[in-house]
């Protein structure tokens, strides 16, 4: 049986003093996850009427690959940098389904 696609929705609110600081580093993670092995989409968002909270909305050819991304140096890079700058943060973790 072929794996199926994982889908992962990442929300981040920001301190909004930190909101020009998270977004350049936002950036870098996504221009270095996008190369990655198994990344299909990885698209950064920023609400409209709230500019401190941001949504990544990744696609992934298997959870397998989406593991090792969460151990790679940019991303490690990306957690140590935004540490002090996050209120909250939260992953969903999701399969797509067709009839």
């Amino acid at each position: 049986m072929k794996e199926q696609k994982l889908t992962i929705v990442a929300q981040l609110e920001v301190k909004a003093e930190k909101v020009e600081f998270i977004k350049e580093e936002l950036f870098k993670l996504v221009n270095a996850t996008r190369l990655e092995e198994g990344c299909i989409t990885y698209d950064l968002n920023q609400d409209l009427k709230d500019p401190n909270s941001f949504l990544i909305y990744e696609l992934w050819e298997s959870r397998a690959l989406w593991e090792q991304h969460m151990q790679s140096e940019h991303l490690l890079a990306y957690r140590e940098a935004a540490a002090d700058a996050l209120v909250q943060f939260s992953v969903q973790e999701m399969q797509g389904l067709e009839p």
